[in-house]
């Protein structure tokens, strides 16, 4: 045996075991006497070398093949398995796929970027006219001059020029067109269903007006990418920034600066100043939000915000003065001037018919956000078909005219020139808006006063307390249920019980009513009946409920002053709820438009806008038949229930007059047509809230305070009987309320009352009517059954009235402050 074989034996018989040999275990090699000395050497050098059969090896063999329990088998079993992870995810590996998807990304922008040119501008960019129909096809406005002039960039001071760059893109002189980070945050959400989001430049916004659409999908954003970096190369930033601000909508229908510039300000774009630019630049982050003749108080306070920020980043880029940016103060715009053709109720419904559009085209997913669907709108090309009744539109102007407006004048008595009447009518069986009184004329008064939300309801509200109530199953503070016939203390000024928030509202002219029972606490438009109410069916519920009605309740604290309608609201969103009543508990959302088309877009029809049950039928139909009484026996009796015009309609309706009589109203409802009518104390110089107190040169005990008992009913009473002529009934699933009594009242349920002290007594001849209260507590008769609950607290904001048209009637609310 050579050395090498050697080597290799002992490798066998070391730590590697030679296989099993059997020969040289069985039999021995034959020797010979001249060899038997060699044999035996080898045959012990063998023995030596070579493991025996149940040696080492062998155990460990042995253990391998599943020895002591498989331990073996489990460890070989982990081995290969660790093994083949290993195989797969190598370092290798993991790096050239990443490598490959890296390629295949870049490869495909690459392909992207070539096969994308820059196109022609969209046909969004060929401005149509819109046009506006009644409900039976009847023209009604054509509206097609689009307000837009372009202007070349160097009639546009350098320091406005600036504002824009400082307000959406301070690196717009310095980067490559694209903010990648921000489109890929926009690509993102738009896979996950999230929206819209900030963060695009200039150049991609130009791109994205110019060039392409406001649809939201993940090939309009790459597009959008690629073609303004091919924008940025081909053209100048001067050329981008021009396009920018000559294609931007700025809201009140102006498109680019020029128009801008006249309609906010009254001046052409080579005559704005730093302050001015800055809210030009401010205002295009949302132009129905910022426009300050329409602008909520937080709308307000974002704009300047905005405005702020936009001058400060000058400052930051040195295009601007500290020292004279210290001295700047706000620009307020000049107040909005109505364009031609629009006069009278026009321009209210084509702006109520745009505001609805737009938001149909957010929900469809047509536009990113409301300002973008604006926007769209704006740009024409659209035959827009509303729901509005041309000889009920036509009967609702006459109402206000005859029973309003043509009584007031502003040369005898100035506060005449601050009442503004806003009304909608809307069908409750399909959500139709069949008629709109937005103010007297477009071109004098821009805003709509049918659809504006910065008044109080007032008393209006307190029927979504009673429906709260009664779909809550709520209970007084003694576990009683609440019913019709619930007895609750209308003593004014009387503090809540169970309330955290002490509250201690005082009724009109401090009038004690005593003992009451809800029916005649809403008859009577008791404050603190109903405040007392709202804390025992929880506050939390009765904005719930205020929501599910169609009410906007985002930003109220659930507190009890809430129960007096101190929130805001237009008489759009109180004819919806009413509606809602009226439908049984069904949502009816007031819906204006028709239907809509534009060859660019999907159509939309307007079918019914009946939503789901959003309360008890019972619960809504407790809450009309109650409201029966508030129409026969309270607060509209002289108005509605005695009107001349009236034909035996049965008619459901709450009056209402806010705090110092800044406000009145009637919402009022047959079984066919609802209809919200407001009065708004708007000051005609500096469109702050006023009384309406001494308009039409009202002088009563009551101080000539306007009542939604007066010409809010009055204008309603006129209208509705004038349309309704069909006599219906309602149809009403409950066992309480005035509209089941065959009666009036006894004592027990509607104590009598007498009138109070600052009025003069005025009882009804009608057996249905209930006496005034006592100023007196302890005058007042206490009902002669016990008192369903503990008496507790509330006030009447509107007992019932005298003659609306000499102003003896009582107001709805009290006068007081909050």
């Amino acid at each position: 045996m050579g050395r090498a074989e050697e080597r290799r034996a002992r490798q066998r018989g070391g730590r590697r075991a030679a296989p099993r040999n059997r020969s040289t275990e069985t039999e021995a090699p034959p020797s010979t006497p001249e060899s038997s000395d060699t044999g035996t050497a080898t045959a012990t050098a063998a023995a030596t070398d070579a493991p025996e059969p149940g040696g080492r090896a062998a155990a460990r063999r042995g253990a391998k093949k599943g020895g002591k329990g498989g331990r073996g088998v489990k460890g070989k079993a982990g081995k290969k398995d660790k093994s083949l992870i290993r195989r797969i995810f190598t370092w290798k590996k993991i790096l050239g796929t990443f490598i490959g998807l890296t390629v295949a990304v870049i490869g495909a922008f690459v392909w992207l970027y070539v096969s994308t040119p820059i196109p022609k501008g969209n046909p969004d960019a060929d401005l149509q006219s819109n046009v506006y129909k009644y409900g039976n096809g009847a023209m009604l406005a054509r509206d097609g001059d689009v307000n837009r002039e372009n202007v070349d960039l160097a009639s546009v001071p350098k320091p406005v020029q600036h504002t824009f760059v400082a307000a959406e893109n301070k690196t717009f002189y310095d980067d490559a067109g694209v903010d990648l980070r921000g489109t890929a945050r926009g690509v993102l959400n738009t896979l996950m269903g999230k929206g819209a989001q900030g963060g695009s430049t200039i150049t991609q916004q130009y791109v994205k007006n110019y060039y392409l659409t406001q649809e939201q999908t993940v090939s309009r954003k790459l597009k959008e990418l690629v073609i303004s970096l091919k924008l940025d190369r081909e053209e100048s930033k001067d050329y981008i920034l021009a396009g920018y601000i000559n294609t931007s909508y700025y809201g009140r229908g102006a498109y680019g600066i020029q128009a801008a510039a006249q309609a906010y300000y009254r001046v052409d774009a080579d005559k704005l100043s730093v302050e001015q630019g800055a809210y030009l630049a401010a205002l295009l982050q949302a132009p129905s939000q910022y426009d300050w003749a329409v602008a909520s108080d937080t709308g307000k306070r974002l704009v300047k915000t905005r405005w702020n920020y936009v001058l400060d980043n000058m400052v930051e880029m040195d295009w601007l003065d500290k020292s004279k940016r210290a001295a700047m103060t706000f620009p307020e715009p000049k107040e909005p001037k109505a364009a031609p053709g629009k006069e009278g109720q026009v321009g209210y419904l084509v702006d109520a018919a745009n505001a609805e559009l737009a938001k149909q085209l957010v929900a469809q997913g047509i536009a990113d956000d409301y300002e973008s669907a604006a926007a769209l709108v704006s740009k024409g090309g659209w035959n827009i078909e509303l729901n509005i009744d041309k000889t009920k539109q036509k009967a609702l102007e006459e109402s206000v005219k005859e029973q309003l407006t043509s009584k007031l004048d502003k040369k005898k008595r100035s506060v005449d020139g601050d009442v503004q009447a806003g009304a909608v009518s809307v069908n409750p069986k399909t959500g139709a808006v069949e008629a709109m009184y937005g103010g007297t004329t477009y071109t004098e008064h821009y805003i709509n006063n049918a659809t504006r939300t910065d008044y109080q309801p007032a008393s209006t509200f307190k029927p979504v307390i009673l429906a709260a109530a009664f779909d809550e199953n709520a209970q007084t503070q003694d576990d009683d249920p609440i019913t019709a016939n619930t007895i609750y203390d209308g003593t004014s000024k009387r503090p809540v019980v169970g309330s955290d928030i002490g509250f201690a509202p005082e009724n009109e002219d401090d009038q004690d009513y005593g003992d009451v029972t809800v029916q005649t606490a809403l008859n009577q438009s008791i404050n603190s009946v109903f405040a007392q109410m709202g804390v025992d069916v929880g506050m939390a519920n009765v904005l719930k409920v205020a929501s599910d009605l169609g009410m906007n309740t985002e930003d109220l604290k659930a507190v009890p002053a809430q129960t007096l309608g101190t929130m805001g609201a237009s008489p759009l969103q109180m004819a919806g709820v009413y509606a809602t009543l009226d439908n049984h508990g069904k949502k009816v959302t007031p819906a204006i438009i028709k239907s809509a088309e534009n060859s660019a877009y999907p159509s939309f029809k307007h079918t019914e806008a009946i939503g789901e049950q959003v309360i008890d039928r019972e619960a809504a139909d407790s809450v009309t038949s109650i409201l029966t009484g508030v129409v026969d026996d309270g607060t509209a009796k002289k108005s509605v229930r005695d009107n001349p015009l009236r034909k035996g309609q049965k008619v459901a309706g709450k009056t209402g007059t806010s705090d110092n009589n800044k406000s009145a109203w009637f919402t009022g409802y047959t079984p066919d047509l609802v209809t919200s009518v407001g009065l708004f104390g708007e000051s005609a110089k500096t469109h702050a809230q006023v009384p309406l107190t001494g308009a039409t040169g009202l002088i009563s005990a009551g101080g000539g305070r306007i009542n939604g008992g007066g010409y809010p009913a009055q204008i309603w009473a006129a209208y509705t009987f004038g349309v309704s002529t069909k006599v219906t009934k309602f149809d009403l699933e409950t066992d309480q309320g005035a509209a089941v009594q065959t009666s009036s009242p006894s004592p027990s349920t509607s104590p009598s009352t007498s009138s109070s002290p600052s009025s003069s007594p005025s009882p009804s001849s009608s057996p249905s009517s209930s006496p005034k209260p006592s100023s007196s507590p302890s005058s007042s008769p206490k009902p002669s059954s016990s008192p369903s609950s503990t008496p507790t607290g509330g006030t009447s904001t509107e007992p019932s009235t005298d003659d609306p048209s000499t102003g003896t009637e009582d107001p709805d609310e009290p006068l007081f402050s909050q």
